[in-house]
């Protein structure tokens, strides 16, 4: 999802701004409180910070974040950030300006629905693999969204923004226990992709996305995978997805995906050899699935690169 698809947030009208610098609108819900930002000018050592857990969300724009007292880092469109409670965000605006303004989405979510998701997935769905329990990690904190992620997000900005029914809590509820899960599912696939070296001896998940990225242009079947994970293919699929949040060969796609994009970026090469080098059997499925996924064709994308 690229940030165009969040055209529907609402940009306020510049004579009803109290600030150019992360002038904040605020919409109100029962278990949730959901802020966009702007910033129509540079600032630095803007500090920011919410009594609840807050899931921040970058549209256009961008800053540079500073959190727990390590230094700052670019902070960009299609990125989110989990800052914990009274945690002071430190944040500088380098690029803004009126005809370039930065907005962001920042959504704190009471303890009490953090809580009682996440009881309730450690009561339905107890038997996980990648760790004992469900609920966020704070070493994660800085994550690029999933289509998944995305797409939650940019649900619940519209239900906060344009819901006006009698039900609009009850709605946003829902909506916000399906975000809280996809933020643990892209947790857990940053986390995979960061150590999965390191755990591939120990765990049956990591084994596997090992397996698969040591070998991405072998074919992969189902039934190979569980075995990998030693589980059955059915029990193998409806964990993988569980707690990543897609299929075994919808990962497998995605990986054969980026590994493609790496070598369009790094040049020299003909779009057939990438599609191979990349584990794809068909150059048009290639084309048509990198296309879907970065909205340009792989000739395109190349091309573009070579301009920029």
């Amino acid at each position: 999802m690229t940030q165009n698809d969040f055209a529907g947030v609402p940009w306020r009208s510049p004579r009803d701004l109290r600030t150019l610098v992360e002038n904040r609108t605020t919409y109100t819900l029962d278990s949730c409180e959901l802020n966009i930002f702007e910033t129509h000018q540079k600032a630095s050592d803007v500090n920011l910070r919410f009594g609840d857990l807050v899931l921040t969300t970058m549209l256009r724009g961008k800053k540079v974040m500073h959190l727990f007292d390590k230094p700052g880092f670019d902070y960009l469109p299609g990125e989110s950030v989990i800052v914990p409670p009274n945690e002071v965000m430190k944040i500088d605006f380098p690029e803004a300006k009126l005809d370039n303004p930065t907005q962001c989405v920042a959504l704190s979510i009471s303890k009490d629905m953090i809580e009682n998701t996440f009881n309730l997935l450690n009561e339905r769905c107890q038997d996980r693999v990648l760790s004992e329990k469900w609920g966020l990690d704070l070493n994660y904190f800085h994550l690029i969204n999933t289509q998944d992620l995305s797409e939650i997000i940019n649900r619940f900005v519209k239900i906060g923004v344009k819901e006006r029914s009698k039900e609009k809590d009850l709605i946003a509820s829902f909506a916000l226990k399906e975000l809280l899960i996809r933020l643990t599912q892209t947790q857990a696939r940053d986390m995979l992709e960061k150590t999965y070296k390191e755990l591939s001896s120990k765990n049956r998940l990591a084994h596997v996305v090992d397996y698969i990225k040591n070998n991405i242009r072998e074919d992969f079947t189902l039934d190979q995978l569980a075995n990998k994970a030693c589980m059955s293919k059915a029990h193998f699929v409806r964990t993988f997805k569980l707690e990543l949040g897609m299929t075994p060969m919808d990962f497998i796609l995605n990986e054969r995906l980026k590994l493609a994009r790496q070598y369009l970026v790094m040049g020299g090469f003909q779009v057939q050899e990438v599609a191979a080098m990349s584990g794809f059997k068909s150059d048009n499925y290639f084309i048509r699935a990198f296309k879907r996924q970065f909205g340009k064709t792989p000739r395109a994308f190349a091309k573009a690169r070579e301009i920029n």
